[in-house]
């Protein structure tokens, strides 16, 4: 049996079905809808009376999917991303930029790229209330296929996502680089063999960055063994200055207590773009940002 009862009541307790199934936890679930625990545990109790079957198994302090919510679970998300584009159509009609706009990014590219596109989106667009979250790239692209986030602007999966449309904006060159101090920056020469050999930091090897760098070596028959590990690349970049290992990091971050490294490899950079589901209606909102973004576009990446 389905839930019954008014469709606003049905997103209500389909959405907090899944921020409980996503915390594993009636509390934090509470916490992050806004409500009380109480009223968690009375939208939980009247989903499951209405669908026939119990949701989660209750361990201790933590809750899991029973099979009947594990079979909810992708459904409940399709019918709320559904429920959304539909409200996105209609509001539409009014052609009013205006409402809440999810948008997610990463931390680098929210640094170094997004400061003048908000300020003019924001001039532009007053009455747009940006919901932003900050998240790598790799899970920036898995929001928006859940329709958790309705545009993502990233770091581009270096193989391309078939599910995703993707519009390239920046292109984001990449190098080697050590400390002005290292023993490398008095003659900045390294081939891949020899770095291959000593201390390297980057970002986690499943981030699409780390993926191409160690697709690189792998290509050169070399294997990487990084002796330290993040994906925040401002953070990389700070070890790296310390003198701990060397890197690669976006040419936009060298400053002056680094150093580039010439290599026998050939040009290393990534592309970061937006990223849209092709099966969702943007909000007006989100089609006039992308108007914005398109203003500060690389032109060589112009179609």
């Amino acid at each position: 049996m389905f839930p019954t009862g008014s469709i606003e009541m049905q997103s209500q307790d389909l959405a907090t079905f899944l921020a409980v199934a996503q915390a594993k936890s009636f509390s934090r679930a509470a916490q992050l809808l806004h409500v009380t625990q109480p009223a968690v545990t009375k939208r939980i109790q009247k989903l499951e009376h209405d669908c026939g079957a119990s949701l989660f198994d209750r361990v201790g302090k933590q809750v899991y999917l029973t099979a009947a919510g594990e079979l909810l679970q992708p459904r409940a998300e399709a019918l709320l991303a559904d429920l959304a584009d539909t409200h996105r159509l209609i509001n539409n009609l009014h052609r009013e930029v205006s409402g809440a706009l999810a948008l997610t990014t990463s931390h680098h590219v929210g640094l170094h790229r997004l400061s003048p596109v908000l300020k003019a989106f924001s001039k532009g667009y007053p009455d747009v209330r940006l919901d932003m979250r900050f998240e790598d790239s790799e899970a920036a692209h898995d929001l928006v296929r859940r329709a958790r986030s309705e545009m993502a602007v990233v770091t581009l999966d270096p193989h391309g996502a078939i599910d995703l449309n993707y519009m390239p904006l920046w292109d984001d060159p990449l190098c080697f680089v050590v400390a002005r101090e290292h023993p490398r920056a008095s003659t900045p020469t390294a081939t891949l063999a020899d770095l291959a050999r000593e201390p390297v930091i980057l970002p986690g090897l499943a981030t699409y960055t780390g993926r191409i760098v160690a697709e690189l070596f792998t290509e050169h028959g070399l294997s990487l063994t990084p002796s330290m590990s993040t994906n925040y690349l401002e953070t990389i970049g700070m070890l790296v200055a310390t003198g701990l290992g060397w890197s690669v990091l976006p040419a936009s971050m060298v400053g002056p207590d680094l150093v580039r490294l010439a290599t026998d490899a050939p040009a290393l950079h990534r592309t970061l773009g937006c990223v849209t589901h092709p099966q969702r209606t943007l909000s007006n909102a989100a089609s006039a940002f992308r108007d914005v973004l398109l203003e500060f576009r690389d032109p060589e990446l112009a179609p």
